[in-house]
């Protein structure tokens, strides 16, 4: 493995950060304030992200992305993350993978809008009662003749307010496992002003203001069989085919986010004096410091050995457990510390460390809990053992 980047890398991340820096920093301060990305910022945002090459730039090129690899696209998706979520995510969208699972005229009708930014699609999978679990969904999808008849319910499915469709995961049917009966999942593309299918506003929460989540219900939504995404009963196996890198996306911004908090620490450290010298010379900040550096770094390579295995095909499920595990858990801890060598400073809204503080708590939630990435690697340790 080879830790230099390459002068293609390099560039990318400059040319993000620089974005960064100059078009989503100085919009960070409003979004917080209000609550609310504006359709004007949006607009604005992304015509330029768009003429900088950065828009969609995770879909492979033979649809219209960048088609960067893994590990670049990883380095890319750290240096938005340094940025607030809803500025990044909706202005600099990096379209669902899924798509590219459709067929040719699936793709022409909703992937290359996605790409292009004429809309979004959002995936709805979470449901009240199905979480970590989602084979317990209850939402369900029936056959009628040619059509396919939704009912239920989703809930905390982000940026469904903008998304032209949701790309909807439904139980539709059950077969026989040695464990007992499983539900099956089919995939459905839900055009917004479908009869039946209503977005309804979500729920007021900590994390990532302007980034909304919606409601959506299904009631006796018909479809026709054109509008399944690959083929019925087997949504799991195209999710697990296009949607394993997500931990690993979770993971990148959540390690730009630790880094931009580091920063602000150390300079901190080095610029505030008490007791005639700066604070970063007293142990107890300094050995702070140190913990931080090294956190920081063992997340580092725990994210690029993942995207390097992976771009090989020899990524393991623990691989990426790990890298989404350890990277969240660094963010959680950066973040606190940063505020806590900062002082009060740390909680005023002068600095980015509060909002910081706030949005990692959900990192460590959505993508798969923590509870759920250290099952997934325990359960890769025993397999093999026969436990």
């Amino acid at each position: 493995m080879d830790f230099a980047l390459s002068d293609e890398q390099r560039l990318i991340v400059g040319t993000t950060r620089a974005f960064v820096e100059a078009e989503l920093y100085p919009r960070e301060a409003e979004v917080e304030r209000t609550g609310v990305l504006s359709r004007e910022v949006i607009d604005a945002v992304k015509a330029k992200a768009i003429a900088a090459g950065l828009y969609a730039a995770n879909i492979p090129e033979a649809f219209g992305g960048a088609g960067l690899d893994t590990l670049t696209w990883l380095l890319y998706e750290r240096e938005l993350g340094r940025a607030g979520f809803a500025l990044h995510w909706t202005c600099v969208a990096r379209p669902s993978n899924i798509l590219c699972a459709g067929t040719p005229e699936q793709r022409a009708k909703y992937l290359a809008p996605c790409v292009r930014g004429e809309t979004w699609d959002c995936l709805a999978m979470t449901e009240p009662d199905a979480g970590s679990d989602l084979r317990g969904m209850k939402a369900t999808a029936r056959q009628d003749g040619d059509d396919w008849i939704l009912n239920g319910t989703k809930h905390f499915i982000s940026h469904a307010d903008i998304a032209g469709f949701a790309i909807a995961f439904m139980a539709s049917g059950e077969e026989p496992t040695p464990r007992g009966p499983r539900k099956r999942i089919t995939v459905f593309f839900v055009d917004k002003g479908t009869p039946g299918f209503t977005v309804r506003d979500g729920y007021r929460n900590v994390s990532h203001r302007g980034y909304l989540n919606q409601i959506l219900e299904f009631d006796d939504v018909r479809l026709p069989a054109s509008a399944v995404l690959g083929e019925p009963h087997e949504g799991f196996e195209v999710a697990g085919q296009w949607l394993g890198a997500t931990r690993l996306q979770v993971a990148a911004l959540a390690l730009g986010r630790a880094e931009r908090a580091f920063g602000h620490a150390v300079d901190w450290a080095a610029s505030r004096k008490q007791f005639g010298q700066p604070i970063g010379r007293f142990q107890g900040i300094g050995f702070k410091l140190a913990d931080m550096a090294t956190e920081l770094k063992a997340a580092e390579m725990l994210l690029w050995h993942a995207a390097w295995k992976y771009d090989k095909g020899t990524a393991t499920d623990a691989d990426m457990a790990m890298a989404k595990l350890k990277a969240t858990e660094v963010l959680a801890f950066v973040a606190d510390e940063a505020i806590q060598i900062h002082g009060g400073m740390g909680l005023m809204d002068e600095l980015p460390l509060e909002r910081i503080w706030r949005d990692a708590r959900v990192e460590r939630i959505w993508e798969g809990t923590s509870e759920i990435q250290r099952h997934i690697i325990s359960r890769e340790l025993l397999r093999p053992l026969g436990a």
